[in-house]
């Protein structure tokens, strides 16, 4: 069983925690000592939920041709939504049912900053038409690889075994939001 430190792990180099935006350009870059740093950082909670909403004004304002402004509050509501839920199938998949050492905290905070690389998607609203495509590709890649670095920090384990977590994690949250839609909505499953 692993330790949890009270306090932040310092920078490398250094014995200060990083500031915010030091921590949201390091998980940009997939740097793997951030996550481990947030994980072991109770403070950085409301950090990892603005690297959330910072995602999702950026997702929104980069789809502002396709209905304005208006909607991003609503996103950012969304996003938070999502991130709460598929963070707590991470975790049942993870600790409860693999054995793995976390808690749902550390992995709220590991999975909120794996949110950075989507605040790519605000370079959607350049004229880059076809590219957009693109854009939205190499934006999920990045954030697929965030959340494997950001599960593979919290639990303590190996890369293989952080994709499958991902992978069963993916596959919970689409039964969960589709019964949840279906219990809401009325939405056909």
């Amino acid at each position: 069983m692993t330790e949890t430190p009270t306090s932040p792990s310092p920078a490398p180099g250094s014995g200060e925690p990083r500031s915010f935006p030091e921590r949201l350009l390091g998980a940009l870059q997939l740097d793997a000592t951030v996550f481990d740093e947030v994980e072991h950082d109770p403070s950085a909670l409301p950090q990892a939920a603005g690297v959330v909403a910072l995602a999702a004004v950026a997702g929104g304002i980069g789809t502002i041709g396709g209905g304005g402004l208006a909607g991003i509050p609503m996103g950012v509501l969304g996003a938070l939504f999502v991130w709460l839920i598929g963070t707590g199938i991470i975790w049942a998949i993870g600790v409860r049912m693999m054995e793995h050492t976390s808690d749902y905290e550390e992995l709220l905070r590991t999975l909120g900053f794996a949110s950075a690389p989507q605040i790519l998607l605000v370079l959607g609203i350049l004229p880059i038409g076809p590219l957009r495509a693109l854009l939205a590709l190499g934006v999920t890649i990045l954030a697929l690889i965030a959340w494997v670095l950001a599960v593979r920090q919290a639990l303590d384990v190996e890369t293989g075994r952080a994709v499958l977590i991902c992978i069963l994690g993916f596959i919970g949250s689409v039964i969960v939001f589709r019964a949840l839609s279906f219990l809401t909505c009325g939405a056909a499953f």
